[in-house]
């Protein structure tokens, strides 16, 4: 009986025990199902990670970035050497492909030991979960921690791919001296990119983030190596290395650089300055975005471009001299901004003398003035009187400009002179005689200068502020044809997975006369040409040694600023000098950096480019004219000079000047001609 009774309690235990491991299985796997649904409700968990937002120049070099210290650079799996994938996944997660996120073998082990130490001694993370608390929590050793660990690396497991999940993790391990990812810890370690990696170089590298500080190759080789002939040595068991393989990987050499690919961004930093700014405020970026957002930023810049531009400006200005300057060059064909430089020197003033001021531009605004005048009927040949005049106007107040050195010609010039020689009095009446609203209007809708030109008789001499940038762009226009364009800074934005999430797009626009253009044009190439020499000398003598190649310009001088803008076919570049609180420049040599700079710098940047020259258009014709009346030259005339003009528009008359005694019929003036309408309002006016 009392066999019985003891038989009979022991099937109740059993029974028991089998409720109860049943109870517990079904607790477990509704526990098991509740996680899975809660993970499934909560979704994919954003993988985004803070990354250093790069910015290049049109050649893709790397021209700076934003960080916080920490060097982030995020690439594809296809982008990462095979050799590094292999030896990170033989040496961290072996069964990274099999399991589910994790690893219960090892969890098992990890556990006994855990509670041999009684306390958390040994890990068991996988990858997956490693990269959960990469992205989302934090490193210490806590069971909470790991609870959260385990829901994370449920639901990235449960919403991404595998390579999803290795591409992630390599892209944000971290692995010492402020580098995260695989790709900033190439550039630091070994001068590379993570896809140039060798073997023995991938085996150095993936034992680094179990102790970055430890194993690091800069300063601890020896436990480098010790822990790379590890790696090397479980490649070989898995399969993935012969030992003949893994022998010769461990005694290649290996070349320790120790320096990031990008320690600052020294590169055009007042450019740089500019790009951020758009993408704050033109393109809606958030300022967290730019700075951490990873952004691929490919911007306009030409290096070689930006370095001419740096190294001429130096040599040109004493280091002891006060003067600022802002500069720009730009191709004109599309507006896109070569080199920029917004000050001598970034770290001690920001402040973008390039963009941001509005100075006088003295008379390189003549050429937006005379381009009107064309437009209402004036040609390269027109007349009028250089001399000391007083303006009167209805309110009684009087206007008497002044050429430079109070040079006069004391009779008539033409315009190409008067454009050559910087006259201030033909330039005056021209405002009057066009309406002095023309050149606001002209400056603002077919220029595109952004501040006002003022309608004062004064505007014709640049005293209505402007920006550099403007100007530049505004010669540009001369320079394409007579084609809109605007400054352009920034051709495409990628996000941290390379979505375009900009692309600049341009479309061609006619807004200037490709005629008149090309008329305003040439007679631009005259400050250049002794040829125009009459009371003074045209402006660009003093530079004229130095061009090797056909250029258009102007200068501009006032007491307190000097510029110099102009172009060739292929390049459009504009300098400002002076100083930044208006004080007067004196010293002439002052008065000449600009135009040094600008003529320096189009010779070295335009070095390897072949010489172009000004193509006339089909609606213009040239001819020899005497420069200094304006008429058709004879053969008899001491200077000639080939000049454009719009067909229809060129002189009839012959200079009668220089003629000899035996005259050519051809080349006689007619004894009456009439006159056009222009000058009969002229002489009526003047």
């Amino acid at each position: 009986m009392e066999l019985m009774a003891r038989m009979g309690k022991t099937k109740k235990y059993a029974r028991f025990a089998v409720v109860g491991a049943l109870a517990g299985m079904v607790l477990f796997l509704v526990g098991l199902m509740g996680i899975l649904i809660y993970a499934k409700v909560q979704g994919p968990p954003p993988l985004a990670v803070p990354q250093s937002t790069l910015i290049y120049g049109e050649d893709g070099s790397v021209i700076g970035e934003t960080n916080t210290g920490e060097k982030r650079y995020w690439v594809g799996l296809e982008e990462i050497s095979p050799a590094l994938i292999e030896a990170t996944i033989s040496i961290e997660d072996k069964s990274f492909y099999q399991h589910y996120g994790f690893d219960l073998k090892r969890m098992a082990g990890a556990v006994l030991a855990d509670v041999k130490a009684m306390s958390k001694v040994q890990g068991a993370s996988t990858i997956s979960q490693q990269y959960a608390r990469n992205l989302f929590l934090s490193h210490d050793k806590t069971w909470k921690r790991k609870i959260s660990e385990a829901l994370y690396t449920i639901r990235i497991e449960m919403n991404y791919s595998k390579k999803d999940i290795l591409e992630g993790y390599l892209n944000t391990i971290y692995y010492g001296h402020g580098a995260y990812g695989v790709q900033a810890a190439s550039q630091y370690y070994f001068g590379k990119d993570a896809n140039q990696l060798t073997v023995s170089e991938a085996a150095m590298l993936a034992g680094i983030p179990k102790a970055p500080s430890y194993y690091s190759p800069v300063t601890h080789i020896e436990n480098s190596k010790k822990r790379q002939e590890l790696i090397l040595q479980s490649m070989t068991e898995d399969g993935i290395l012969s030992k003949e393989q893994a022998a010769v990987s461990k005694a290649a050499p290996i070349r320790i650089t120790g320096e990031h690919a990008h320690q600052k961004a020294e590169t055009a930093p007042y450019f740089q300055d500019v790009v951020k700014s758009i993408l704050r405020s033109d393109l809606g970026i958030e300022e967290r975005t730019i700075e951490m957002g990873g952004l691929k930023v490919y911007t306009t810049l030409n290096p070689d471009h930006q370095k001419a531009a740096e190294k001429v400006v130096k040599e040109q200005i004493p280091d002891k001299s006060d003067i600022q300057l802002g500069f720009v060059s730009m191709n004109p064909k599309n507006g896109y901004v070569t080199a920029l430089v917004g000050g001598r020197n970034y770290e001690e003033s920001p402040f973008n003398r390039a963009v941001q001021a509005i100075r006088q531009p003295g008379s390189t605004i003549k050429p937006l003035l005379y381009y009107s005048a064309l437009k209402q009927g004036f040609t390269p040949s027109t007349t009028m009187k250089s001399e000391m005049t007083s303006f009167t106007f209805d309110d009684g107040k009087k206007y008497s400009p002044h050429n430079y050195n109070n040079k006069y010609a004391n009779g008539d010039i033409t315009l190409a002179q008067a454009i050559a020689l910087s006259d201030n009095v033909y330039a005056v009446k021209t405002h009057l005689f066009i309406g002095q609203d023309t050149l606001t209007k002209t400056a603002k809708e077919n220029f595109g200068l952004t501040t006002k030109v003022k309608k004062y008789p004064s505007s014709a001499l640049g005293t209505s502020g402007a920006r550099v940038i403007d100007m530049v762009n505004a010669y540009s226009i001369f320079a394409n044809g007579g084609y809109k364009v605007k400054p352009v800074f920034i051709t495409k934005v990628e996000d941290w997975s390379g979505n375009v999430i900009y692309e600049q797009k341009s479309k061609k626009e006619q807004v200037l006369d490709p005629d008149l253009t090309y008329v305003m044009t040439h007679m631009l190439t005259g400050i250049f040409d002794p040829k125009l020499n009459d009371y003074s000398t045209v402006t660009g003598i003093q530079i004229r040694k130095d061009a090797t190649r056909p250029y258009a310009g102007k200068s501009g001088t006032t007491n307190t600023d000097n510029w110099m803008i102009g172009y060739s076919p292929q390049l459009t570049a504009g300098v400002w000098t002076g100083y930044d609180k208006g004080k007067e420049v004196s010293l002439v040599d002052d008065k000449y950096y600009a135009k040094k700079i600008w003529v320096h710098f189009m010779e070295e940047a335009l070095k390897d480019e072949p010489v172009k020259n000004f193509k006339p258009t089909k609606g213009v014709v040239g001819v020899a004219v005497n420069p200094h009346n304006g008429l058709l030259a004879t053969e008899d005339c001491p200077v000639q000079r080939f000049t454009y003009f719009v067909k229809g528009t060129e002189p009839t008359e012959y200079c009668h000047e220089h003629l000899g005694e035996k005259e050519s019929p051809k080349e006689k003036a007619p004894e009456k001609e009439k006159k056009s309408w222009y000058d009969k309002v002229k002489d009526w006016i003047f």
